[in-house]
């Protein structure tokens, strides 16, 4: 997908939107819609700078990605210390390191999820892949990394949702190819420890139909072309698959669309565990979920994995260079970060001890932050390699050894699942001890 303007509401005055065509009702004025989370003028001004969307993201002129303003922008709330110490207390477990480091960092109605949480009420967890390599990289894994955490920490189920027909319709793959990719990201996916007896993963070209299909005509109905525009970008060029899909990922969002695990218990909530770009499609949920007699979807966002080339992206599959994936062996993660990974470091060795290096561009330090499980470790590195005392040269063989250990661990962890085992997780199946 080229640059495309992304526009986040319909017609705003105020804190009404104008919404027009809707069936008998000609017209009909109600409160903003999370749809409309921002004034185009604020949206317009914000593009000159960044595009976050669920197919691209990217700073303009080297810049980073603004996350203060991406929570203004889209209308979620900054994850404090308040609602992670709650988390601690609640499950009495130490906070994950995306927590504790702030890589998970924005929220809709986590604050709700804890609440039922304390209650004794039951949730589920919702996240998901669109299988478009053969594997993944590091920036994939780690919403799957953090949602075992939060599967493990409150005892709960979750549904892994592969959307093969998405790739179908953006990428220049068949839907054969599509299928066999989502089984083998399935593989990797499984390797990240998820329980099965608490887990299904689907494709949608295998799954989607009955109750989950109903679900999405139910979104669909209700959204409007204009709205679809203004949410995700579409033009004149896109065909309509592009532009009917979003209710796909939306539905698993309610637990009506998975009869064979939920049924009798349809007032479950959902909490997704996504990165901020996936966050247009659940502003539209939420919209929605109301509408049709649903909770609105709560989500858990993350900042994006950069780049090793720096923070004006995230990681991306089509540019191998930019990215470690579960496949590299030693030698090539040693290449990639020693010939790849962008440095805050000094030119000189003499002009480096002398003011330090810039750590808060420095990818292997960003890249430490996601991947080093020692506190006192990361900040002894980050203060000697500031003060100058610590060569980039160092930094980087550090990061290599804690990436060539996590690779290493994933690839034999992979190397045991089976085509057997991708059929189980993947079954239509009821979950009986999916609360225990």
């Amino acid at each position: 997908m080229g640059r495309r303007k992304v526009q986040l509401g319909s017609v705003v005055a105020g804190n009404y939107v104008l919404f027009v065509g809707r069936g008998k009702e000609e017209s009909e004025t109600r409160e903003k819609p999370e749809m409309a989370a921002s004034t185009d003028t604020e949206k317009q001004q914000e593009e000159q700078e960044q595009v976050v969307n669920p197919w691209e993201v990217s700073a303009k002129d080297g810049g980073k990605i603004d996350y203060d303003k991406l929570i203004d922008r889209f209308g979620c709330q900054r994850l404090d210390d308040t609602l992670i110490q709650r988390l601690e207390r609640l499950t009495s477990r130490l906070p994950h390191v995306f927590l504790r480091r702030g890589v998970f960092f924005a929220h809709r109605d986590f604050a709700e999820i804890l609440d039922a949480y304390e209650r004794g009420d039951k949730f589920y967890l919702y996240t998901g892949r669109g299988p478009s390599s053969e594997a993944l990289h590091l920036g994939h894994l780690i919403p799957f990394m953090f949602t075992k955490y939060l599967q493990d920490a409150f005892k709960v189920p979750l549904v892994i949702q592969l959307t093969d027909d998405e790739k179908f319709l953006w990428k220049n793959l068949t839907i054969e190819e599509t299928q066999r990719l989502a089984r083998e990201n399935a593989k990797d996916i499984i390797a990240c420890g998820f329980d099965i007896s608490k887990t299904f993963i689907f494709a949608d070209f295998s799954y989607v139909g009955g109750s989950f299909y109903k679900n999405m005509m139910e979104v669909a109905k209700r959204v409007t072309y204009n709205q679809a525009v203004g949410i995700f970008g579409f033009t004149g060029e896109d065909h309509i698959g592009k532009v009917s899909f979003p209710p796909v990922q939306a539905v698993p969002s309610f637990p009506s669309s998975f009869p064979h695990l939920f049924s009798g218990k349809e007032n479950l909530r959902c909490l997704i565990p996504c990165a901020i770009d996936q966050d247009p499609y659940f502003r539209m949920t939420r919209d929605v979920a109301p509408r049709i007699g649903c909770h609105k979807p709560a989500l858990i966002e993350s900042i994006f994995f950069p780049a090793l080339q720096g923070e004006t992206g995230k990681m991306s599959a089509s540019d191998p260079n930019s990215a470690i994936y579960v496949t590299d062996s030693a030698k090539d993660i040693k290449n990639k970060v020693n010939k790849h990974a962008f440095s805050g470091g000094q030119d000189s060795i003499e002009k480096h001890r002398q003011l330090g290096a810039n750590i808060e561009v420095d990818i292997p330090i960003k890249y430490l932050s996601f991947f080093l499980e020692d506190d006192d470790e990361l900040e002894h590195i980050k203060k000697e390699y500031g003060a100058g005392r610590m060569l980039t040269g160092e930094v980087k063989q550090r990061l290599v050894e804690v990436l060539t250990g996590l690779v290493e661990r994933h690839r034999r962890a992979r190397a045991a699942v089976t085509e057997e085992m991708v059929d189980a997780f993947m079954a239509v199946r009821p979950l009986p001890h999916m609360f225990d």
